[in-house]
């Protein structure tokens, strides 16, 4: 792949994202290998929910397979059709699946588009509310005065009568969600921040929003269970009207449903079933949901085959890798080989060398690379599938920095890997430990 045309501010980023072993916010494509096979039908879906329609996916793989990688991949061609993407990660204290009010919090605080870094709701509205300034004045029903402004009474009255056109069929079960955004806009254009501010946060499903904020547009208590399924239909409308086609969310590591008590579990299962019904009822168009999670959490007893009507909904039959249909409502990913390992390793090489020195290219040249993906793999018993994120880190810190910054320096000759444990993710530490021969290789966690 071509890397001659990236920024020197996106190259840094991916690096520096690498370096510390996460996933980089951008540029993922960079590093899409092998998920070609995918790119068609993933386009034709977004395509769908950019046509007004909705789109729901699941996306299974064991631990290490690129779940969350996949999202952020898919997160970027959507910015890139101008849809606002927000992903959320799923757990029982923080984000339970079955309180959709924390949920659509959640969803609000990591809303980005392609222009704006979460959370872009507050630019969202201030976008939508311009554009339906543009809309009534375009429609020559504002008068304008001597001096060729229009008549700021006449333009906010066309505003208020289009905003409810608009939101006409989310205020039938959400009223408050159009009453709060009119009093946004009047505190804005009165310069009262603290009432706008609050306002916002309230649009945004956050508690504790100050009762005078409220007050101002008639509204009380906060947003609950069934409140957010109305607010995220009033947010893709208002998302939609500003230029933004749909908007994709990503519930990632939904497995963790499997480790919370049977009740709760339970809820949270019903709850995505709701969220499917209303898709397929029609009441979510521009939305593209997705979930990941792990096979167990799709095939098991204590994860989706609890709940049959979702489970039929789910269902999906894998045979040959080779043949798996891409536009299946569930797709797998495999995780990596080692021939795709060393051709993402060189990916980065190619990446880091733009702008480096140029020793950087030729010393870790491409039999270097396979030769430090199989040894990182090698230390993991073999498992390609956990290797990718600590031999991209070994890669970038122990052995390209240094050839950039060390005239002398020959991984070959000056470098030797080592792991231990407190670099490793729980499951990185686990394929290690199982593979270390020597019980004095092994570090203890101990009190």
């Amino acid at each position: 792949m071509d890397v001659t045309g990236i920024s020197a501010a996106r190259r840094r980023e991916v690096i520096d994202a690498l370096r510390r072993g996460t996933v980089p916010h951008a540029g993922l494509d960079l590093f899409a290998v092998g998920l070609e096979r995918f790119e068609n039908a993933l386009d034709e879906e977004l395509a769908t929910v950019a046509a007004k329609g909705s789109v729901f996916k699941a996306v299974r793989g064991e631990y290490g397979s690129g779940k969350t990688f996949f999202a952020r991949w898919l997160a970027e061609r959507a910015k890139r059709r101008g849809f606002a993407v927000t992903e959320i990660q799923v757990s029982e204290t923080e984000t339970p699946l079955h309180r959709l009010e924390t949920v659509y919090r959640r969803l609000v605080e990591r809303l980005a588009t392609a222009s704006h870094r979460p959370s872009a709701l507050r630019d969202v509205i201030d976008g939508w509310f311009y554009t339906l300034e543009e809309d009534v004045l375009a429609a020559a029903s504002v008068p304008y005065d001597a001096d060729g402004m229009p008549d700021a009474d006449a333009l906010q009255r066309g505003v208020d009568e289009l905003l409810e056109r608009r939101l006409a069929s989310v205020a039938r079960t959400t009223p408050a969600f159009a009453a709060a955004l009119r009093a946004y806009r009047r505190a804005a254009l009165s310069g009262d921040t603290a009432t706008a501010e609050g306002l916002v946060a309230w649009i945004g499903g956050q508690p504790n929003v100050s009762a005078a904020a409220k007050r101002t547009a008639g509204i009380k208590g906060d947003l609950d269970h069934f409140g957010a399924l109305g607010f995220l239909q009033g947010l893709l409308t208002v998302l939609r009207d500003s230029g933004h086609p749909g908007m994709l969310v990503v519930l990632d590591e939904i497995e963790t449903l499997q480790r919370v008590r049977g009740d709760v579990r339970e809820k949270g299962l019903n709850a995505l079933r709701q969220l499917l019904d209303e898709m397929d009822g029609g009441r979510f168009p521009g939305l593209y949901l997705m979930i990941t999670g792990t096979p167990a959490f799709f095939d098991g007893h204590q994860g989706v085959q609890r709940l049959p009507p979702l489970a039929q909904r789910l269902a999906t039959d894998f045979g040959d890798p080779r043949f798996d249909n891409p536009r299946a409502v569930q797709i797998r990913l495999t995780g990596f080989d080692v021939d795709e390992l060393v051709r993402l390793g060189g990916r980065v090489r190619d990446l880091y060398a733009t702008g480096a020195d140029p020793r950087v290219a030729s010393v870790a040249d491409d039999a270097y690379v396979g030769e430090l993906a199989r040894a990182v793999t090698g230390e993991l018993g073999g498992q390609v599938g956990i290797a990718p994120r600590i031999f991209l880190r070994k890669l970038v810190e122990q052995v390209l920095d240094r050839v950039d910054q060390f005239e002398d320096f020959d991984p070959r000759h000056h470098y030797s890997l080592t792991l231990s444990s407190a670099e490793l993710s729980d499951v990185e530490r686990n394929a290690w430990r199982q593979h270390a021969t020597d019980a004095d290789d092994v570090e203890l966690d101990l009190p």
